[in-house]
């Protein structure tokens, strides 16, 4: 199941919305959380054993072994480390066992060494909790958050429905005072709502159009490929992973909201960008600050070792996305420019235009995402060579129908890159005087806005065959 799904919407949703409210009730006479939190713990055990539920049973077995070596550490003294690196341990290999087992077995295999290959599912989501467990464990050992004493709220913690499949990563520390505190004004339902229907709209107005223009090129027309129609397909889906993954951020947050819980921001326009150092401040903003405070610094960061640590780093960031060699070279490509610009760009900046600034990351993360997108190296020599214009036609009919029929698609996509939410804010604010007047302007657009996204999606999903998230296989 997924958000942008007219079964959730209309069945899940309501379902769900309407036994937390009863729960709500049942609380508030006895002025705990303990219904709404065992309802939300139901709600999102069904959301995730919707399309798979055998692995509920690993994420079961995974929050049981955090939780014990939670306990391990707050309890014992001497052995705090010993409890630590247990827990670690177990986590690491279930998530190795599970998305990389076949993919080093296969290369085990490509060098001469016979070992079968295991064809093991990869669970939904399984980065993602893997991750949010690991940064409890590390938490508590630090001190920097109260042990999980009751299992149903380390449970609540990992599976909680609305970030569970595609994140963002919710640290521990993020949410921790709220899973036994928190309270929802009239005012946090309508941010949360609202957050979330921008996010359906970027998704299905926005990312499920463009993944067709992106098909059409890349999977469907890879043979005829011109330099052109390679551009065309590759900055559709630079556009179309955006809106589809902040997108699902959007709505993670606004669901989030809606319950009282305050996820932190993944995305801060990032194709606003003036260096590929900033793209990664701003991009999957909760994967790269986790890879920081708890991989980067801990090797010595800036300290020591900074190239190595880049390199370790980047490494681990391409093969968290997938276990295949190309997210692999992703994830080094982009270490190895994050480390040359720390010794040359990055000191320079002040001096370099900023347009000049902006084409030249925006043309090396459109680059890193040719790389992303194909995980046959044949297909991605194909792709490489039209993309420079290698043996291949500058220029055709294809490529002119797919601007021109789709030219408000790109407009409205390249529009909404930028921080038009701000600007208009901002201009609202210089034209509305009066603080009653300029409430009332922001109140009725945001409904307005609401309506519109709602209406457009729920019309486009109607008979819609392409609506998954591209991060859900992560």
């Amino acid at each position: 199941m997924v958000f942008s799904d007219l079964f959730f919407l209309f069945v899940f949703l309501p379902a769900f919305m309407l036994t937390y409210l009863l729960a709500t009730w049942y609380d508030r006479s006895r002025q705990t959380l303990t219904a709404r939190n065992w309802a939300l713990v139901l709600f999102s055990l069904i959301f995730y054993a919707w399309g798979e539920p055998v692995y509920v049973f690993l994420m079961l077995f995974c929050v049981l072994v955090n939780y014990l070596a939670g306990l391990g550490i707050d309890r014992q003294e001497k052995h705090r480390k010993a409890a630590l690196v247990a827990g670690l341990t177990c986590n690491i290999l279930i998530l190795c066992t599970f998305k990389y087992l076949g993919f080093f077995a296969t290369q085990l295999n490509s060098i001469g060494i016979p070992v079968a290959v295991p064809n093991i599912a990869l669970p939904i989501g399984i980065s993602f909790y893997t991750f949010q467990s690991i940064s409890y464990l590390v938490d508590v050992y630090r001190r920097e958050s109260p042990v999980q004493r009751r299992f149903g709220d380390l449970l609540l913690y990992v599976s909680m429905f609305p970030q569970l499949i595609a994140g963002p990563i919710v640290r521990y520390n993020t949410v921790s005072a709220e899973l036994h505190d928190r309270h929802v004004s009239a005012q946090d339902f309508a941010d949360g709502a609202f957050r979330f229907l921008c996010g359906l709209g970027k998704k299905v107005i926005l990312a499920n159009q463009l993944s067709e223009i992106s098909d059409q090129f890349l999977v469907n027309g890879l043979g005829s490929l011109t330099m052109a129609g390679a551009w065309i397909g590759i900055v559709a889906f630079t556009l179309q992973i955006y809106f589809d993954f902040s997108g699902y951020s959007d709505m993670a947050i606004g669901l989030g909201r809606c319950l009282g819980f305050h996820f932190n921001e993944n995305f801060r326009h990032p194709y606003c960008c003036d260096s590929i150092t900033d793209f990664w401040r701003r991009w999957h903003i909760s994967l790269g600050s986790f890879f920081r405070d708890y991989v980067y610094i801990p090797l010595g960061g800036n300290r020591r070792h900074q190239a190595v640590n880049i390199l370790a780093v980047w490494f681990l960031t391409g093969m968290w996305h997938g276990a295949s060699w190309n997210f692999i070279i992703w994830g080094v490509y982009f270490g190895l420019i994050v480390m040359m610009e720390k010794y040359t760009l990055l000191r320079w900046k002040d001096r370099i235009p900023a347009p000049l600034l902006h084409i030249y990351s925006m043309l090396l993360v459109i680059a890193g995402w040719g790389i992303f997108y194909f995980d046959n190296f044949d297909q991605m020599i194909v792709f490489f060579n039209a993309f420079f214009g290698n043996y291949v036609e500058a220029f055709d009919f294809v490529d002119q129908t797919a601007l021109t029929d789709h030219l408000w698609l790109w407009l409205v996509a390249l529009l909404f890159c930028l921080p038009v939410r701000q600007w208009l804010g901002s201009l609202t604010e210089r034209l509305v005087k009066t603080d009653g007047a300029r409430q009332l302007t922001f109140a009725t657009a945001r409904i307005v806005v609401s309506v519109v996204m709602l209406v457009l999606s729920v019309a486009l999903l109607v008979g819609a065959t392409n609506n998954a998230f591209i991060y859900t296989r992560f």
